[in-house]
């Protein structure tokens, strides 16, 4: 094992801020050359790349803002908001343009783009941008504090062969992680297949037009929201906790248990296309009041269910300007196709296959991520010796 160094990041890069898009002036969602980078966009996987959840700035709010681009292989690191979430700049986002909200780090020397970005997201790093964080009320990661965030390397050989051996377990995920999009686009096909019909549609013998209320059952009276403070002072935190978009963390103990459809009930409730904001899960669990908890009834499956809404937009029932929310009123009452007995069975036995290969991906991918995890702190550290790893 060769000798580890240390230096801070203004010592071997350099670190830019972003621009704020200038006042009159929005983002875009019709795709041209100029997608605009944002917080949202990081923390999901080490390289950023080009997809539906970019926005774009017009050719001329682009002259205006011309010199906050990034290049291909440039790390973003969030400075407010959710504060240390990294990525490097891929391919597809060459030449696309910098949130106020996020600093880059270029020009690197002495450490491999990759190496720094796992640094950074390990918590040797973390703990580095928790020093730098300043402000309680709104929190922040002032640009010299990226500066001073202290990095330790080892020898580029070393680098490279740490490097390997996490990018080997994230692209693991990552496939899992694509595997899963095709099979769920596969059971979407079929749902779209055997349920071709409308409302507006004369319908064949046995189906019949009703409401979500028909085919919902709602178990949002369990619910039960933890502060923040409170799931702090948790020692041991084993359990999922979901809020209306997302797990949010992890708690030690569990109020629901077995296969359920989270959908978004206030915050953020709709995706840019105006269909739900959906969570499939299962096992032990617990949901703050943010999200319905939905299983099916009269032959829908949670699966299936899930299928449903995928293709329901709801935008039309979404209330409050300032807080958007999907009442259980206004859930229950959209108008629906509801198939005939015989083709929801039949639909439930072809889509059941696919779930539950989606299922066994994303328990190996808790286990691989775990695995990096626990890796990832005793390689920045030396503690254990990368020729001691093979795969």
């Amino acid at each position: 094992m060769g000798q580890w160094n240390e230096a801070k990041i203004g010592e071997i890069a350099e670190v830019k801020g972003g621009k704020r898009i200038p006042k009159g002036r929005k983002l875009i969602k019709e795709p041209n050359s100029h997608p605009y980078i944002r917080i949202r966009n990081l923390g999901k996987t080490k390289y950023l790349q080009l997809n539906a959840d970019y926005e774009y700035v017009d050719e001329e709010t682009q002259q205006m803002i011309a010199q906050y681009i990034v290049n291909q292989g440039d790390i973003l690191i969030s400075v407010v908001g959710t504060i240390g979430l990294v990525g490097i700049v891929g391919n597809t986002l060459d030449k696309a343009n910098q949130t106020e909200n996020c600093d880059k780090i270029i020009n690197i020397k002495k450490v491999l783009s990759e190496y720094l970005y796992y640094y950074l997201v390990s918590s040797f790093g973390q703990d580095e941008i928790k020093k730098g964080t300043v402000g309680a009320v709104q929190p922040k990661l002032p640009l010299k504090n990226v500066k001073d965030i202290t990095v330790k390397y080892p020898p580029i050989i070393e680098q490279k062969q740490i490097v390997e051996i996490l990018s080997a377990i994230d692209e693991k995920i990552e496939l899992n992680e694509t595997i899963n999009n095709n099979l769920e686009q596969q059971a979407q096909a079929i749902y779209n297949n055997m349920v071709p019909y409308s409302v507006d549609d004369i319908l064949p013998t046995e189906w019949y037009k009703g409401t979500v209320e028909d085919i919902i059952e709602i178990h949002d009276s369990k619910r039960i929201p933890l502060s923040g403070q409170a799931r702090q002072k948790m020692e041991k935190k084993t359990y999922p906790y979901y809020g209306a978009a997302s797990l949010m963390d992890y708690v030690d103990d569990y109020i629901f248990e077995g296969k359920y459809l989270l959908l978004g009930e206030d915050g953020t409730v709709v995706d840019a296309a105006g269909f739900p904001i959906l969570q499939y899960v299962w096992g032990k669990f617990w949901v703050n009041n943010h999200a319905h908890i939905l299983t099916g009834k009269h032959g829908f499956t949670v699966e299936s269910l899930m299928l449903l809404f995928r293709r329901t937009p709801v935008k039309s029932i979404v209330t409050g300007a300032v807080q958007p929310k999907i009442s259980q009123a206004n859930l229950k009452s959209i108008p629906i196709v509801i198939p005939s007995e015989a083709i929801l069975s039949e639909l439930n036995n072809a889509i059941e296959p696919l779930f539950s290969q989606i299922r066994v991906n994303i328990e190996e991918n808790k286990s691989l991520a775990a695995l990096r995890d626990t890796l990832l702190p005793k390689l920045m550290s030396g503690e254990i010796d990368v020729s001691d790893i093979t795969f």
